[in-house]
């Protein structure tokens, strides 16, 4: 029997006076982005009139039943979106991983088109019975994806197969949800046809207030498994002559994942790119560490979503501008690039 030999806990190469100028920077971005988008919008709203009482009715009940929760959605939504993203490229060990070109998130969004069409009734039950159907879904995505990436191993032959994978889930969601709209009323239709182009209209309290209970906890799922994910990257022999439990770790993985973009799926639609964009962006920059790297992806995917959330209220105004298309429109071209960048490196 080969005793368990004990090895130091791998660690960032940044000094943490530059994590901490990281983390302090994007913070202080997303606060900025933030009080812009608190007082920007087809009604201003002065932060001033507000503070000292000088604000008339109108725009403290736009600004208190809208636009805060809709600023709040958007920070753990995009938070969710992106840390999942960095976590999945750290289990999967490549940098293409991502809950939308895997398939979570279109099979996070056929469950919940099942729900809308065959389920739906109306009050909390329908809520929280959408909120499963996304839930089930990104769990069952999931699953299939890491079982095929499983039996390939490792090297390109994993990573081909993932992108295929994918491919074919988002195709067979694709068309289980034109069966779904073919069969639906005109009502579902239309909501469906909304909600699958990825928006934070549906920001009520009493849908945003479950966002803010369940998305933290699958953050601080993904956050706690930060060191186990660096270990991960020497390889599962190695980590597991370090003492790490690998399935133990992908199970807490797959299900935070599969909780937080279920959820974020059932309430804001499929927002795309999202998840790929912002973490592989911040790994170039900042390097692999992951203590540093799913923080930062966090606090990234929060400002790039209430950023590209203000200007899809603003830039087609009074119409709104669905935030899931902004999205595609910018990690689309990127994900070009990156398929470019890697052929010209073969």
């Amino acid at each position: 029997m080969i005793p368990s030999v004990s090895y130091p806990r791998y660690r960032s190469v940044l000094p943490l006076s530059r994590s901490t100028r990281v983390l302090s920077g994007l913070t202080l971005a997303l606060l900025i982005a933030l009080g812009w988008g608190a007082t920007t919008g087809a009604l201003g709203v002065s932060p001033w009139a507000l503070l000292s009482g000088e604000a008339n009715a109108l725009s403290v009940q736009v600004w208190w039943q809208l636009r805060l929760p809709r600023l709040l959605l958007g920070v753990v939504v995009g938070a969710m979106l992106a840390g999942s993203g960095a976590a999945m490229q750290g289990l999967f060990r490549n940098p293409l991983a991502d809950p939308t070109l895997l398939g979570l998130a279109s099979g996070a969004g056929l469950f919940v088109a099942l729900w809308i069409v065959l389920f739906q009734g109306s009050g909390a039950a329908s809520l929280y019975g959408q909120f499963a159907a996304g839930f089930l879904g990104a769990l069952s995505v999931c699953v299939i994806v890491f079982g095929l990436a499983k039996r390939q191993g490792g090297g390109s032959a994993a990573v081909m197969t993932l992108l295929l994978a994918g491919l074919a889930i988002n195709t067979l969601a694709g068309a289980g949800g034109g069966l779904l709209a073919f069969i639906a009323s005109d009502e579902q239709l239309r909501q469906l046809s909304l909600w699958g182009m990825g928006s934070l209209t549906n920001s009520l309290w009493s849908t945003t207030a479950l966002a803010l209970v369940l998305i933290p906890l699958a953050l601080w799922m993904l956050l706690r498994s930060a060191s186990e994910l660096d270990l991960l990257q020497l390889g599962e022999t190695t980590a597991h002559a370090a003492g790490l439990d690998a399935p133990r770790l992908k199970r807490r993985i797959v299900v935070a994942t599969s909780l937080g973009v279920g959820l974020c799926v059932a309430l804001t639609g499929v927002i795309g790119f999202l998840g790929l964009l912002v973490p592989h962006c911040l790994r170039l920059w900042l390097g692999p560490g992951h203590r540093l790297l799913l923080p930062a992806s966090m606090l990234g995917g929060a400002l790039l979503l209430v950023v590209a959330d203000t200007l899809a209220r603003t830039l087609g105004a009074p119409a709104e501008i669905p935030v899931g298309l902004l999205t595609s429109l910018l990690g689309g071209p990127y994900f070009l690039y990156l398929l470019m960048r890697r052929s010209r490196s073969c």
